[in-house]
């Protein structure tokens, strides 16, 4: 299990959130967290401790006056750390290679691939073959209804038909490099981890995968690790010291190398 950084940006600033409480209407969200350091800032500091696979989100859809702005954070970061860095938020065949060119080693996307409730797989098919499989993330970020997860789209807020299980991952895996997944319902909240959805990703062997949400301890950390077999990487947000909460980094920014030590 190795740690991967995030760079959250909402409304032109670096942000932690409670996921579930994102709304476009108003570009409103519940803040745990407004950093005074711009993105560039977070970047510097990944680079210097070579931390690769972080995740750059645009939390902002493109019709949001703030879109700009945060774009503008996100390009600094990527040129702080070229190539150490992924980025989502927004992302469609009309702007990845842009974002590719500014020095992201990957683009992430959900909405353009999982749109109107169901995968899109020529557009999924057609963005694979124009930037490279090995630049594409597959964010597949979920939240529960009944026993069952379901991957939800627009920055988070719809839900689609299709379950996120590993027979859908299996049909995504062969047009992607990796995944993405953040379990919604506690995104934020520092609460503890989905164990349901963590078990599901352990069983999970054919490409790297990432998990985010309610990351609040140690103790979470190694259930995460236990659950997921020791496959699963892991985003702290919330509940990282660099973002206000009590997890240091130093202490959790090895994770997955010779140097980990104990959780």
């Amino acid at each position: 299990m190795k740690f991967r950084p995030c760079i959250d940006i909402h409304n032109g600033k670096v942000k932690q959130i409670v996921g579930g409480s994102l709304k476009d209407e108003g570009d409103q969200a519940d803040e745990n967290f407004v950093s005074s350091q711009d993105a560039a800032w977070y970047a510097r500091l990944y680079s210097k401790d070579h931390i690769q696979g972080g995740h750059i989100i645009l939390l902002n859809p493109e019709s949001s006056e703030y879109y700009k702005a945060d774009c503008e954070q996100a390009m600094k970061a990527l040129a702080a750390y070229p190539g150490g860095l992924q980025i989502g938020g927004g992302i469609h065949s009309g702007n990845a290679q842009a974002f590719l060119d500014a020095g992201a080693s990957h683009v992430i996307v959900t909405s353009y691939v999982f749109k109107d409730g169901h995968i899109h797989f020529d557009r999924l098919k057609a963005l694979s073959e124009q930037i490279g499989k090995e630049h594409l993330v597959l964010d597949v970020s979920c939240r529960k209804k009944g026993n069952d997860y379901y991957i939800v789209t627009d920055r988070w807020q719809k839900f689609t038909s299709e379950k996120m299980d590993l027979e859908t991952l299996d049909r995504l895996v062969p047009y992607c490099d990796e995944f993405l997944i953040h379990a919604v319902d506690v995104e934020g909240k520092a609460s503890g981890i989905e164990k349901d959805l963590a078990a599901i990703l352990g069983d999970f062997t054919k490409c790297p995968v990432t998990y985010a949400g309610g990351v609040g301890s140690f103790e979470d950390l190694r259930l995460l690790k236990e659950l997921g077999k020791d496959r699963i990487n892991v985003t702290i947000g919330s509940a990282l010291d660099l973002f206000g909460g009590p997890i240091p980094y130093e202490r959790v920014k090895n994770l997955g190398t010779d140097q980990e030590g104990t959780l």
